[in-house]
């Protein structure tokens, strides 16, 4: 067996021993012209630019494209939308009944958001130019922790730019080595990758399965300083959500910490919006951390805690990614202020949600669809069991003038790849029967193409 020669700066064994053979022979060549002068150093061979075709993942991406165009399988993602994206968005000048946004109480676009991100561009300009720490602070930063904190119910919040890089950096930390961090199997990332930061030690337990929950409690609590507890409001894939009240009592009961990501709860959950807490009737102060973005309901982009003020003043002062990031510009502050008002004046935005939501979920029961555990508010999916036909249903919808976006392996396993219906305030019943219907019809023509392998092994031929 022929030894592989390993590369060297990205050139391979064999091209880097024919460039060696050439300088080797360029300086017996110069030194046969001018015998008697010594020949100049010749410069080292520049190094080439890594290849990042040669990483592993990026060959897998490749060839899962390649095999999606040989299969005429156009590319669902990305898609620019040329304007607002509410009940309908508008796709290169055609208008498509729309239902993969988070603009759950349609308050993206409202006249008074947009007038009131206009005023603090006008009064602040377009950033803040700072860290909040160091000189960006603005009356604004506070007018939006005091809305959010009030519709929360708790002492204090502290907003950040980016929902991701708030779970991150809260939860990386707020926990240590030497912490046990709880969380259901089917958290977001950004919980995964602030656990990972942290250096505690993180066990999943089955997806709202708190009977696991309490057995992990009862088997390890008694082996770390802090433990802390994570579960969603409303989970993102599935559009469900645990019992709230059962999981206060098991933090209470092991002296654990507890915190509620939001993300796709707060304006959906309750009568008026409040989020899970409002919806179980549990005292919002009895759960440490409330975690929630701000590009969903509140229409406008960045993350935030909510919780006592000493959490939230402890946070402002050593979390790095407040520290050390700009404070949220101007616009995006004012944008989700007001949204935060309108959400507290217009409760009946929450009731249309609600209503849409559970509308969507007995039709698509009705229709046979596979919506998984679903409770019927925000998020609803319609499981297809495989990535290739989720894509292939995702596009002949768009066909139809429906935009409704796949989830595939790896964010979801294989066998439950889905399409994720966002439900907002601004769809209406006709729309609901009608992509139902269509979905209905649409997925049973997928599943008559045949499986996913057996379209692979067609398109290759």
């Amino acid at each position: 067996m022929t030894e592989k020669r390993p590369s060297l700066g990205g050139i391979a064994g064999g091209d880097r021993d024919k460039l060696m053979d050439s300088i080797r022979a360029g300086r017996r060549a110069g030194r046969d012209r001018r015998p008697a002068v010594a020949a100049a150093p010749e410069p080292a061979p520049r190094r080439k630019a890594f290849d990042f075709t040669e990483l592993p993942q990026v060959r897998q991406l490749q060839m899962q494209r390649a095999a999606a165009e040989m299969m005429g399988i156009g590319n669902p993602f990305f898609r620019p939308h040329d304007g607002l994206a509410a009940g309908t968005t508008t796709i290169d000048g055609k208008v498509y009944d729309n239902f993969a946004s988070y603009n759950y109480v349609g308050l993206n676009g409202h006249p008074e958001v947009v007038e009131a991100a206009r005023t603090a561009v006008e009064t602040y300009g377009v950033s803040v130019s700072a860290s909040r720490v160091v000189a960006g602070e603005r009356p604004i930063h506070r007018e939006l922790e005091e809305a959010l904190a009030r519709i929360h119910g708790t002492e204090a919040a502290v907003v950040m730019v980016s929902g991701h890089a708030t779970n991150v950096t809260t939860i990386g930390h707020m926990m240590n080595k030497g912490d046990l961090i709880l969380t259901d199997q089917l958290v977001h990332n950004s919980i995964a990758e602030g656990a990972r930061l942290s250096g505690a030690t993180r066990i999943n337990f089955p997806h709202d399965d708190l009977d696991a929950l309490e057995r992990l409690l009862a088997e390890n609590r008694h082996k770390y300083e802090h433990v802390l507890i994570i579960v969603e409001g409303l989970y993102s894939m599935d559009g469900d959500f645990p019992d709230l009240r059962r999981v206060v009592k098991l933090k209470q009961a092991y002296d654990a910490w507890l915190l509620v990501d939001e993300a796709h709860s707060i304006g959906v959950l309750g009568a008026t919006g409040r989020g899970i807490a409002e919806h179980y009737g549990v005292d919002p102060n009895e759960v440490e951390m409330w975690m929630g973005t701000l590009s969903k309901t509140f229409s406008s982009c960045g993350g935030y805690i909510a919780g006592s003020r000493v959490l939230c003043e402890y946070l402002k002062a050593t979390a790095p990614g407040f520290v050390f990031s700009v404070g949220l510009s101007p616009a995006l502050t004012a944008a989700a202020t007001r949204s935060a008002e309108l959400l507290e004046r217009e409760p009946e935005r929450v009731a249309r949600l609600q209503a849409n939501g559970q509308h969507f979920l007995k039709a698509a029961k009705a229709a046979g669809l596979d919506t998984g555990p679903s409770a019927g508010y925000s998020v609803v999916p319609v499981i297809v069991g495989d990535s290739i036909g989720a894509v292939t249903l995702s596009n002949r919808l768009l066909e139809r003038g429906i935009n409704a976006l796949p989830i595939i392996f790896p964010a979801v396993a294989e066998k439950a790849a889905r399409l994720r219906f966002f439900i907002t305030s601004e769809h209406t019943f006709e729309q609901i029967d009608r992509v139902v219907a269509v979905t209905a019809e649409e997925l049973a023509a997928v599943r008559a193409g045949g499986s996913a392998v057996e379209r692979l092994i067609q398109a290759t031929r």
